[in-house]
């Protein structure tokens, strides 16, 4: 009996991956084997990245909450002892924010955790 091959799900597999991969460079784009590898350690990069993406996003809020924290005469650390001592509930991103587009509320949260 002949070995029965099922080309067209085998060639619709294919094509799933090369349609993903259009917009890539060279034979990364055309080519099975490669596009396949190129697709693949994309899709590695991406759950790498998304991880590394948080990370980035939490040193530059520390960064920006430092910067406005110094301009009010203290840092970011004893900032956020201070804020934690006086139980004061708010997340890095939101002080970040305020510390970018609205100093005047900042300041009012750094004097309110320096009377505390």
């Amino acid at each position: 009996m002949p070995r029965s091959v099922n080309h067209v799900a085998s060639r619709a597999r294919r094509k799933k991956i090369l349609k993903k991969t259009r917009g890539y460079y060279g034979a990364r784009k055309n080519v099975w084997t490669v596009a396949k590898n190129s697709w693949e350690k994309g899709l590695t990069y991406a759950y790498r990245d998304r991880k590394a993406k948080k990370r980035n996003f939490r040193s530059l809020w520390i960064q920006r909450i430092n910067a406005a924290a110094r301009l009010e005469g203290t840092t970011y650390s004893k900032l956020m002892g201070m804020i934690r001592k006086s139980g004061i509930e708010i997340n890095r991103k939101v002080l970040a924010d305020l510390a970018v587009n609205h100093p005047e509320a900042f300041k009012a949260i750094v004097e309110k955790v320096k009377a505390a």
